[in-house]
């Protein structure tokens, strides 16, 4: 046997050590982009008439907080992600006059679970708390600690209307600096500024203007994107290499200006914020940003449905920073869709959105939430990238119906396979195609008497809509296949082509 020389083993021996250190230093952490669809408080007070006491109660909140916390305990074995950046929780309406004290929160409630908080143990306090204070005590009862929350809101909108909606940041990660970034007549973007293991990481929430096909409110999202865009650059001028994060729900496709390019002409996202697909891109001095949707194929770029049409407008879109050799990285090929068959996700493989039915609501979103894996590294060289992944020619087309079976009505469900005493009105039965029988209902707007309920009928075609007014009377027998839907509280039959109505 050889014996290595005292120095030459001294030597290998503190490269080992060094090797090892740097691994142990190296911190791998998910992050998550989630639109939970109106996370609304129990205090009672919303500006949404569908979220009044007469129709949401604290049992209702009591659901939406376990499902969120559900879906989150899914991720990374039951740790929950690192980082969450949530859209669509309730601005509190009846703010406390000093910061609140989350910490506080959970010490104060840890020998009762959030059921019992909103059952029996609730009291004043707990129906001043807002939103997130609840979803944070959620979050602890499924084992999902350590987390430092960044709520801030401004007390009304532009034109002095009060602010409905908030984004949201939990982080596992210290909280160095937040600000907002106001941005007339829209909701403000949050920004956190956290510590990973020695290097500055930048967060930016967003919720943008809805009516992504619509080129009138596209002229607020390029308000949103110029108001993201100069303080990017702001950061990007101190530090071209700086790690930044873009997400939430930014009311646009990924390819926004590809898929209106007939109807607008300048897009916020592609053109204004300059989120597009190419890797290299972002080393430029434009300073282009990655989006991460381009890390999966085409045919899986899908997480939120509209009409009828698969979207992806809740987003993580990347810097240059989080593509080099330096700081915070980006683990390649790492996004995926955060749905779950049996939880977020129906049997047609839709987001199971929240409906209000039932003593406690039922469901989830109508978004599916989105989650990329980073880590830290030590090679300190910030001039050296993540070398682009190979782009295939992808023969599949993205995902565009969001529904393929809703236009099939050969498995449309009848009055008849009810179960005996069963309510159609049920979770259960969201998103099914049925073949309605039924009289026209009273009133302005289209309804349906049908199995002894009252059911409103639409159509997103604006011509079919007016031709069944037009044709259908109080009264008037009506036979035609339905989606069997929720909106703003009223069950509904969505007809979805002219060949339903028979």
């Amino acid at each position: 046997m050889k014996f290595l020389r005292p120095a030459r083993a001294g030597l290998l021996a503190w490269l080992v050590l060094m090797t090892a250190a740097a691994v142990l230093r190296a911190r791998p952490f998910t992050v998550m982009a989630y639109n939970v669809e109106n996370l609304v408080d129990a205090d009672g007070k919303a500006v949404f008439e569908d979220y009044q006491p007469a129709h949401y109660t604290r049992a209702h909140v009591l659901t939406k907080v376990r499902n969120v916390a559900r879906v989150l305990a899914r991720i990374d074995a039951g740790k929950g992600p690192d980082i969450i950046l949530f859209a669509e929780i309730e601005a509190d309406l009846t703010p406390s006059a000093a910061p609140f004290d989350y910490d506080a929160l959970l010490r104060r409630h840890a020998g009762e679970t959030i059921g019992e908080m909103l059952g029996a143990g609730f009291n004043p306090e707990i129906a001043d708390l807002p939103a997130e204070a609840l979803l944070l005590k959620a979050c602890a009862d499924q084992g999902l600690t350590g987390y430092h929350v960044v709520a801030r809101e401004a007390a009304t909108e532009p034109g002095g209307r009060p602010q409905a909606q908030k984004c949201v940041i939990f982080s596992r990660f210290p909280v160095k600096a937040v600000r907002l970034l106001p941005t007339p007549v829209a909701r403000p973007i949050l920004e956190a500024e956290v510590e990973v293991e020695g290097a500055t990481l930048y967060l930016f929430d967003n919720h943008w203007k809805s009516g992504a096909s619509d080129p009138a409110m596209e002229r607020v999202r390029i308000r949103n994107a110029r108001t993201l865009r100069d303080r990017i650059d702001e950061i990007l001028r101190a530090d071209p290499h700086a790690d930044i994060i873009l997400g939430g729900d930014f009311n646009s496709q990924y390819n926004q200006a590809d898929r209106y390019a007939k109807t607008m002409t300048h897009t916020g996202l592609n053109g204004i914020l300059g989120s597009q697909g190419d890797e290299t891109a972002v080393r430029g001095s434009e300073h282009g940003l990655y989006n991460l949707w381009f890390d999966l194929p085409a045919s899986q770029r899908a997480s939120d449905t509209f009409r009828g049409e698969w979207g992806t407008l809740v987003q993580l879109i990347v810097s240059r920073g989080l593509l080099d050799f330096h700081g915070v990285q980006y683990v390649e090929g790492s996004l995926a869709v955060a749905k779950f068959p049996g939880l977020n996700m129906d049997a047609a493989g839709l987001p199971l959105r929240w409906s209000f039915e039932g003593p406690g609501g039922a469901g989830f979103s109508d978004h599916f939430p989105i989650y990329a894996r980073f880590t830290t590294v030590k090679d300190n060289d910030p001039d050296r990238y993540l070398p682009p992944r190979p782009r295939i020619v992808e023969k599949e087309a993205e995902p565009s119906q969001a529904a393929p079976a809703a236009l099939d009505v050969s498995h449309a469900l009848t009055a008849d396979q009810l179960p005996a005493g069963a309510s159609l009105r049920s979770p259960a039965y969201l998103g099914r195609v049925v073949r309605v029988d039924g009289r026209v209902g009273r009133g302005q707007r289209l309804t349906v008497e049908f199995l002894g309920g009252t059911y409103d009928v639409w159509s997103f075609d604006a011509r079919l809509r007016t031709r069944l007014r037009e044709t259908y009377r109080e009264g008037d027998p009506i036979r035609f296949y339905g989606e069997l839907g929720q909106y703003k509280g009223h069950w509904q039959f969505v007809i979805r082509d002219e060949n339903w109505v028979r």
